[in-house]
């Protein structure tokens, strides 16, 4: 990556230049987004283990037991977070919903050898992918919303990038967390669940201070009305 940004800054005509990092909330919304990956996908696989290791589910069974959480994200995507956007802003939404899906993962990192779908990992899921919902769309929006016309494509391809990094960084590290903590001794349920459970932690711990950071970091634009920056 470091060699990526010194070539770009050598060549005539970058692929990226490095000038559009001086779109206001550009920085700060690929930050948000580089973290919500770094927790969000790795919930996904180690709820994945949790639910065939743990509690005996098979990998159909598995992928239904995440159904609800994807029509939750298909719902609030498509229907409410744009309406939300227009009402609290887009620093509001990402910061919040960053904590949101940090609460969903501490709940998560409390299950256990004997965990209940219906009690334990059901309402925990949607509690995260509710959090997911409403940062995704206004992290890209702000990240977008201040580049001029011809950077638009730019800054969409920039913070697109960033998530996919951001997943496989977060990936790779909270699963050598888990590994160490015992997830990698098939059969032993209590150690399973103690490395499951500390990944969780970790991406709670990510997702969490994304979202402080987000509401720290990210500035209000001044005089752009709500509605502009949902149009943009």
């Amino acid at each position: 990556m470091a060699l990526f940004l010194v070539v770009q800054k050598a060549v005539r005509e970058p692929l990226m230049p490095l000038g559009v990092w001086r779109v206001p909330r550009l920085g700060s919304a690929n930050l948000a987004m580089a973290l919500l990956g770094a927790a969000w996908i790795p919930m996904w696989y180690f709820l994945n283990l949790y639910l065939q290791q743990v509690m005996g589910y098979g990998a159909f069974e598995s992928g239904a037991a995440l159904l609800p959480m994807t029509g939750l994200l298909m719902v609030f995507m498509t229907a409410v977070t744009a309406r939300l956007l227009g009402r609290f802003g887009a620093r509001n939404l990402i910061g919040g919903g960053l904590l949101v899906l940090a609460l969903g993962l501490v709940w998560l990192s409390r299950l256990g050898p004997t965990g209940s779908f219906v009690i334990d990992v059901l309402p925990a899921s949607l509690v995260a992918a509710l959090g997911m919902s409403l940062a995704y769309i206004p992290a890209m929006m702000a990240a977008m919303s201040g580049a001029p016309q011809e950077q638009a494509g730019l800054a969409s391809g920039i913070v697109n990038t960033t998530y996919q990094v951001g997943s496989a960084l977060g990936l790779a590290a909270l699963t050598a967390l888990a590994m160490s903590r015992g997830a990698g001794e098939p059969g032993n349920l209590p150690a399973l669940t103690d490395g499951f459970g500390s990944a969780f932690a970790g991406a709670a711990a990510i997702a969490g201070v994304a979202g402080a950071v987000t509401l720290l970091v990210m500035r209000r634009e001044a005089g752009v009305p709500a509605e502009e920056k949902v149009d943009a």
